[in-house]
C-alpha cells in the first residue's frame, strides 16, 4: 500500500469528515441514495458530447433505460455497455453521467449506461439479467445508438465492475454474444472480506468494510448466492476464455486484494489482460470529477479510454 493519499483525495476526504456525513451503511435506503446522488452528480454544465439519446430496450424482466453517449469526432465508433457502481442498491444514470461523458470523449466509442434494477427491491441476479440483455440488444442494435457492430466492450466501476465481469461469464456459458473486450475499475470480486486489503482499509476512505456487507447483503437472496460466480466472479471454476481485460486497483480500497486476485485468476487463464495499480487512490474515484475535478480521475479515464480504443480498433 501506499504511504501517503494523493493530496487531493485527502482534502476530498478532509471534506467530506468536516461535512459531517455519516458512512453510508448508517444511512436509510432511501437516504443513502440521495448521498450518493449529491456526492457523484457535478454542479456545473455536463461534459460537451455529439449526443446523448435515452431509450427504452428489452431488460432482464421488462423494460430497462439505457442512455448513449456518442463521442466527439469522426467514426466509426465502437460499442461500450457501461454499468455503473453504487453496491448495486445505490446509483444510476444520473450518477455516472460525467463519467459516462469523458470515457465516451476519451475513447472514441459510444457508451450506452444501462439503468438496471436495483436491489434490495430486485436482488442478484435481476440486475445482472438487464446487464446481459442490454448487452445482448447492444450487439443486435449497435447502430441504432451510432455504434459499429463490430466492436464491442463491457465496462463499469466497482459493483459495476462485477456486473459487467459476471456478464462476460454469462455470454461465455450462453454462446453469445461476442465480447471484444471488458474494463473493470476496482472490481467487486469475491463475498468475503477477509483480505489484507480489508483489514487496511477497513475504514477512514470513503468506502468501508460495513459498507460493503451492507451491500452485499441487500444484493444477495440468500448466503448461497455469495458464491455463485456470477455474483463473486472470482469463484468461477474457470475464466478460460473471457475476453482481454482490464482491471485497474487503488491501494486505500478495501477491494484491492479481491481485484488483484481476479486479475491474476484472468493471466493464469491465459486471458490477455492488463493491471493498473493506482496506489494512492481510494475506491470511486473516477466518478470525482467535479467540486472540483480530481486530476488522477481524468487521468485514469484517458487511460481507459485509450485501452478501449486499442482493444476495439
Amino acid at each position: 500500500m501506499a504511504s501517503t493519499l494523493d493530496p487531493q483525495v485527502e482534502e476530498y476526504l478532509h471534506d467530506l469528515s468536516d461535512r459531517g456525513l455519516p458512512p453510508l451503511y448508517r444511512l436509510s435506503l432511501e437516504e443513502a441514495r440521495e448521498t450518493y446522488r449529491d456526492l457523484c452528480v457535478p454542479d456545473g454544465p455536463p461534459e460537451p458530447v455529439a449526443d446523448a439519446s435515452e431509450r427504452s430496450i428489452p431488460g432482464g424482466d421488462g423494460d430497462v433505460r439505457i442512455r448513449s453517449y456518442e463521442p466527439t469526432g469522426d467514426g466509426p465508433h465502437p460499442a461500450v455497455a457501461f454499468f455503473h457502481g453504487g453496491g448495486w442498491i445505490l446509483g444510476g444514470l444520473e450518477t455516472h453521467d460525467a463519467l459516462c461523458r469523458a470515457l465516451a470523449n476519451e475513447s472514441g466509442c459510444v457508451v450506452t449506461a444501462v439503468d438496471y434494477r436495483l436491489a434490495p427491491e430486485h436482488p442478484f441476479p435481476a440486475g445482472l439479467e438487464d446487464c446481459y440483455a442490454a448487452v445482448r440488444w447492444l450487439d443486435d442494435n449497435a447502430e441504432t445508438v451510432g455504434a459499429d457492430a463490430d466492436g464491442l466492450a463491457v465496462c463499469g466501476d466497482s459493483a459495476g465492475a462485477t456486473l459487467a465481469a459476471g456478464v462476460s461469464l454469462l455470454a461465455r456459458d450462453r454462446g453469445g454474444p461476442d465480447i471484444d473486450y471488458q474494463a473493470l475499475a476496482y472490481p467487486v470480486t469475491d463475498h468475503a472480506f477477509g483480505t489484507d486489503s480489508y483489514t487496511e482499509n477497513a475504514q477512514g476512505y470513503f468506502l468501508t468494510r460495513e459498507d460493503m456487507k451492507r451491500f452485499w447483503n441487500g444484493y444477495l437472496r440468500s448466503e448461497h448466492d455469495g458464491s455463485h460466480p456470477y455474483a463473486s466472479p472470482l469463484r468461477a471454476e474457470s475464466l478460460r476464455g473471457l475476453p482481454p481485460s482490464l482491471v485497474a486497483t487503488c491501494g486505500f480500497d478495501p477491494l484491492r486484494d479481491e481485484g488483484r486476485a481476479f486479475a491474476d485468476r484472468l493471466e493464469a487463464a491465459s486471458v490477455p489482460t492488463r493491471q493498473r495499480h493506482y496506489d494512492d487512490m481510494i475506491h470511486g474515484f473516477l466518478t470525482m470529477l467535479a467540486d472540483p475535478e480530481l486530476d488522477r480521475a481524468r487521468e485514469a479515464i484517458g487511460e481507459v479510454g485509450d485501452e478501449l480504443a486499442r482493444a476495439l480498433d
